[in-house]
């Protein structure tokens, strides 16, 4: 026994995963964190996944893909029932969309859960831009 909670763990997890978010997608990282809460609990997890799906760029690394990754390495790590701990950004919104009611239900938790920690850990890092 580790003695790490779990809101420990997702703690960790989530300002590990944010504070390597480079610098030039931070800018578009902060809103997308900021609203993928309410966008979960408006539309559904699955609704929220695909729209960050839709928005990827397989050219380049976007913020959008970067989420992402980085929602499905701390899922993937939660253990969660129907859920790989091999998840990728690129098989998370389908994985979801596969799963039972049970466990999509049990998704939704941890991933509304994760997004408190994100947005925690994007307050905490994230500089502000001066104002003019």
């Amino acid at each position: 026994m580790s003695g790490v909670t779990r809101e420990q763990q997702r703690a960790t997890d989530a300002y590990a995963r944010v504070t390597a978010v480079p610098s030039d997608l931070r800018p578009d990282y902060k809103p997308r964190v900021h609203g993928l809460g309410a966008s979960v609990l408006r539309d559904g997890l699955a609704a929220a996944l695909t729209f960050l799906e839709r928005e990827r760029d397989p050219k380049e690394t976007n913020a959008a893909m970067l989420l992402l990754e980085d929602l499905a390495k701390v899922l993937g790590k939660a253990r969660l029932p129907g859920l790989s701990s091999t998840l990728t950004g690129e098989t998370l919104p389908g994985a979801v969309r596969k799963l039972g009611l049970e466990e999509y239900m049990l998704a939704t938790r941890e991933t509304l859960r994760l997004v408190v920690w994100f947005r925690r850990a994007v307050q905490a890092t994230f500089k502000e831009a001066p104002r003019a």
